[in-house]
């Protein structure tokens, strides 16, 4: 038996100790990682290469991913499963949602992938109820594909170019994380739920506090939490850094999936016995209280009763963070006979088809309805600043899994992030309200719920595959909204420019590519999207980056950034348009995995300082120069690079952390451009001869019952 070493480190505001230990084994993470590993050895920090059971990709990225695998002369798609699901981008205000639509459904129906049309729901949670099966991988251009370690997947969101790699049938790669193990015990306490369990994760250590980590939960506390209970917790991993979330494949999975009518998918999945984890941390589920994160940190967690009492002007029920059936029914329950506040928008946003079914057989909707809630069609909505935006400045209330600035498509928004009960009871009074509270002083019992034992299944809202000799025949309907992918030059020997902009800490993608009802329905058209490059940061970044461009010719040129750098969503346009503006290198402490990986994705050398105080001595507008790039990247003996400012005469070490593949990657000036290469030196390497060959995608029997 390997022995582990343990030490202690504190965290973050004087919470309890992290327990970090070495020499992991035994834990379902490996288990898993193993059963699909295909290039690298299973130890913290190599490079791994993964067999990719099943794709997601949601609207908002699909549309690249099908250019991609258009661009990679893809003819089917290569795995178990695929699915493209319309749900971020649902607002028809003008003719380009509707034609990215169009141009998704053809591309599914070309290249064999299912078909998840708008109004059926959230990806994750409709992908749990109709193709998740425990052991599987799962990639999924999503941040929050990790929701599926729910159901003991692997399941890892990524970049869009990632995701049509896997679904051409080739391996996912990255850094083989350190095993993080969190023993629950106990039992949830009235007036708090799933939704308190991770904001106390996050409470204790903020938003990077699981960087290159895989959460594994275990322990007897699992024993009253439902997959549903287990899909809040996974999903919100991605708002700690983790590459994903698993829990034990069990008895509330195996329920699970039999009122999906797919209890022959279920496969039980455990760690040994005698688990060893790299760290581990321990949450007694019967000490926790309702908690709240405070505007602009998913991170900035407080009790709800130490900010009781402030004004509400909003609060939202829904998002693939807290998006089963019991946080509907609770909410319903609650506001059953009552009415919601006057000054309050209501707001429910059903996360699938199935659960909108469900509630409405229980007589929940007729309850939300009648208290004065909203109700709007299943999707993420608000969640992406598709529509249900705030007034400035009034406190919004969401059950949501993140609240950066601006995401909500207000500028000055104020977002607030708890549990179904807590905005809920909020929502009746007018004010942030500690759930336990109002129940003591209304004489109001904690609902005992009756949620119905079989779901409404209904396949029939999900198209499949095409057989392929018929996909072979489907032409893509590009509307006038598609660009199509933009064409990058490789890396020079020598990169000089200006820094354009120097930023700081925790930058999200949303601040980089916003998203949002104004410049999300342009995700199809990168040189339009471009334009809102960094404006929530600096508004006239795109402005100056033309400027660049038409002075210098190609406009090459610097970002400096802080720790943290690109968290939060998937969306590779965060590489993409600034790419397209010019920017050749990004300077930071340190990086948010899939945005790291998406910049090298794209050509964009993604370095950090050797010394984090060099970050100071970089002002905007200093201009910097690498020499002797080429060489030194493809050599890869060495990984400092020296970064000069010509500005100030000072040079600075700077490292990457880039594998052989991907500083060929980066050399060629992205991902696409180096598998061309590949193809033009050794004729036949990237086709589909050399992929493995297709599973039938239209096969129920691994998921979808």
């Amino acid at each position: 038996m390997l022995q582990a070493r343990a030490s202690a480190c504190r965290t973050r505001g004087g919470a309890r100790s992290l327990d970090v230990v070495t020499l992991s084994h035994g834990t379902l993470a490996h288990r898993l990682i193993d059963d699909h590993l295909v290039e690298g050895r299973m130890e913290p920090g190599h490079e791994i290469g993964l067999r990719i059971d099943q794709t997601l990709t949601q609207d908002a990225t699909g549309t690249l991913v099908m250019q991609e695998l258009e661009a990679l002369g893809l003819d089917r798609v290569r795995t178990e499963v695929s699915v493209q699901y319309v749900d971020h981008n649902l607002l028809q205000a003008d003719e380009r949602n509707a034609e990215d639509h169009a141009f998704l459904r053809s591309a599914c129906r070309r290249f064999g992938i299912w078909y998840s049309k708008p109004g059926n729901g959230v990806s994750h949670p409709t992908h749990m109820q109709y193709f998740g099966v425990p052991g599987r991988t799962l990639a999924g251009s999503d941040s929050h594909t990790c929701a599926a370690g729910a159901l003991g997947m692997l399941a890892l969101g990524t970049g869009g170019l990632e995701v049509a790699l896997a679904m051409a049938g080739r391996p996912l790669h990255l850094t083989m994380p350190e095993i993080w193990g969190i023993r629950l015990t106990g039992h949830l306490p009235e007036w708090v739920s799933a939704k308190d369990v991770v904001l106390e994760l996050l409470r204790r250590h903020g938003v990077k506090g699981a960087v290159n980590r895989i959460l594994e939960y275990h322990g007897p506390g699992l024993a009253g939490l439902t997959a549903m209970d287990r899909h809040v917790i996974a999903n919100m991993g991605a708002e700690l850094g983790a590459t994903t979330s698993v829990f034990p494949s069990d008895a509330a999975v195996r329920d699970f999936l039999r009122a999906e009518d797919r209890e022959a998918d279920f496969r039980e999945l455990a760690a040994e016995s005698d688990v060893v984890h790299d760290l581990t941390d321990e949450i007694d589920l019967s000490a926790l209280e309702p908690l709240i994160a405070r505007p602009t940190s998913p991170g900035n967690v407080v009790p709800v009763r130490a900010v009781a009492g402030e004004p509400i002007g909003q609060a939202v029920i829904g998002s693939s963070a807290n998006p089963g059936l019991r946080d509907f029914a609770i909410a319903a329950t609650l506001v059953a006979g009552r009415q919601t506040h006057p000054a309050v928008s209501f707001d429910v946003n059903p996360t699938s088809r199935e659960i909108l079914a469900d509630l409405t057989r229980m007589g929940s909707t007729f309850d939300l309805i009648a208290a004065g809630a909203r109700i709007h069609q299943a999707g993420c909505l608000g969640c992406i600043g598709m529509g249900q935006a705030p007034a400035p400045g009034r406190n919004s209330l969401r059950t949501f899994p993140r609240n950066f600035p601006g995401r909500s498509g207000t500028e000055q928004d104020a977002v607030w992030l708890c549990s179904p009960e807590t905005a809920t009871v909020s929502a009746l009074t007018g004010e942030i309200t500690d759930p336990r509270e109002w129940a003591a002083r209304e004489g109001v019992p904690y609902p005992q719920l009756r949620l119905p034992g079989h779901a409404s299944v209904n396949r029939a809202m999900l198209e499949p595959p095409l057989p392929p000799e018929q996909g072979a025949r489907i032409e893509l309907e590009r509307g006038s909204n598609i660009s199509g992918l933009p064409d990058f030059d490789p890396m020079p020997d020598v990169l000089e420019g200006p820094v354009l902009l120097k930023c700081g800490d925790n930058v999200s993608t949303d601040e980089i590519s916003p998203a949002g009802a104004k410049a999300l329905p342009f995700r199809s058209n990168i040189p339009k999207l471009a334009e809102f490059t960094f404006t929530r940061l600096d508004p006239d970044y795109p402005r100056r980056a033309a400027e660049l461009a038409a002075d210098g010719g190609q406009g090459r040129h610097f970002v400096v950034g802080g720790e943290n750098y690109g968290q939060g969503s998937s969306r590779e346009h965060a590489a993409i348009t600034p790419r397209h503006l010019g920017l050749r290198a990004v300077i930071a402490k340190s990086y948010a995995r899939i945005h790291w990986q998406n910049l090298a994705n794209f050509g964009v050398l993604p370095l950090e300082f050797d010394d984090p105080a060099d970050y100071d001595r970089i002002d905007a507008g200093d201009r910097l120069r690498l020499e002797n790039l080429r060489p030194e990247l493809a050599s890869g003996a060495e990984s400092r690079l020296r970064l000069h400012n010509t500005t100030k005469d000072e040079t600075y070490l700077v490292r990457h952390r880039l594998s052989d593949s991907r500083r060929r990657t980066v050399l060629a000036g992205g991902t696409i451009a180096a598998l061309a290469h590949e193809e033009a030196r050794h004729p036949g390497a990237v086709g589909n001869d050399n992929l493995a060959a297709p599973a039938d995608p239209g096969d129920l029997s691994h998921g979808a019952g």
